[in-house]
């Protein structure tokens, strides 16, 4: 129902920005772009995969915590709030056995299948569905693969607003609005790092949400709390590590930027490129609100409104749909490996062998 409820939502925004526009205008920036730049902003999607991929990588740990959550134990599924209530409590022992190993292939073989996923669910949720496949596949126990996938959705988060504070601070002309937006990127930069770094301001927010959260929320909570810790044990442990992925996730968004600026160049418009760090990260904010399908109407809408100093709105129209295949892309990618998901999915479904009925 909530799924009907995103598409329904998307389709009225979509209409009333497709009534207000110029649709004739939309077509004729589509006929007049440069091929050139279209073939490469569209193409940065391939390395950025393999980049993300490459990440994922790293992230797997060097010694796989023994003793931590049975393969019978079903991770929480994205798509299900009954079966998230599901998760079991992580656990972190001293004892360490072979290295978990996650092949190139197969970590962009997750980012793709995830990205179907993350078409029909809000937020980009299919990204957690990778912790299910990990633990799934013996890569990971389920614990540790479920806190790889929330540090990695941390990092994707810190460093989108990394660069949208530097691209607020140094944007030209801020109005109110826009200062209310800096102050709240810097203090959401600041409050995040806080508790990544932080146990004990992390544990002291969990409990305070846990306080004031309903019975069914407040569950998830505690869990996520001890996913949290968790992965604050294993990534902290390793300073080195811990670098490699944070550089490497700033340079990954930086290039997600980037390939906004250049769909603009492609458009044949322009935007100052240190205006485009501050804009289109606070479209990519909005088109995460859990309220439309996969982004589809909220993103386009910020486009059209944070872009209008610098074009019309036809052209922040085209720039919303060519955001939009930067999601398609890697999803069309991800067809292929979807029966997999599908069948895995089901699995989530049925009594796990020996459990109680």
């Amino acid at each position: 129902m909530k799924r009907w409820v995103s598409i329904a939502v998307s389709l009225l925004i979509l209409i009333v920005i497709y009534t207000r526009i110029d649709f004739a205008g939309l077509v004729q920036v589509f006929q007049q772009c440069d091929p050139v730049w279209m073939a490469i902003s569209l193409g940065m999607v391939v390395p950025l995969t393999l980049l993300t991929a490459w990440r994922l990588q790293q992230l797997m740990p060097r010694v796989r915590p023994q003793g931590a959550m049975p393969r019978g134990i079903p991770l929480p599924n994205p798509a299900s709030s009954e079966d998230s209530d599901r998760a079991a409590s992580p656990a972190i022992e001293s004892a360490a056995v072979s290295a978990a190993t996650l092949s190139f292939g197969e970590a962009n073989r997750l980012i793709l299948a995830a990205s179907v996923l993350n078409m029909v669910l809000p937020s980009k949720m299919g990204d957690l569905a990778k912790s299910y496949f990990m633990r799934d596949r013996g890569h990971l126990d389920g614990s540790l693969a479920f806190s790889v996938v929330v540090f990695e959705k941390a990092c994707d988060m810190l460093s989108l607003l990394v660069w949208c504070g530097f691209g607020l601070l140094l944007y030209p002309s801020k109005d109110p609005l826009f200062w209310i937006m800096t102050l709240a990127t810097i203090g959401g930069l600041v409050a995040g790092v806080a508790l990544l770094s932080w146990p004990a301001f992390a544990r002291s927010v969990f409990a305070a949400s846990q306080r004031i959260a309903p019975g069914k929320m407040r569950r998830k909570l505690d869990r996520l709390s001890d996913s949290w810790q968790l992965m604050h044990d294993y990534f902290w442990s390793d300073r080195r590590q811990l670098a490699i992925i944070t550089l490497t996730s700033i340079v990954i968004w930086f290039l997600h930027l980037l390939q906004i600026w250049f769909f603009i160049l492609a458009l044949r418009a322009f935007a100052p490129f240190l205006a485009n760090l501050a804009l289109s990260p606070l479209a990519i904010l909005a088109g995460l609100l859990p309220l439309t399908f996969a982004g589809v109407g909220t993103r386009d809408a910020a486009l059209i409104l944070f872009y209008q100093p610098y074009f019309a709105a036809p052209i922040g129209a085209a720039l919303g749909l060519l955001c939009t295949s930067r999601y398609l892309l890697p999803a069309i990618g991800g067809l292929p490996f979807l029966g997999q998901y599908l069948l895995q999915l089901k699995r989530w479904q049925q009594p796990t062998a020996g459990s109680d009925p």
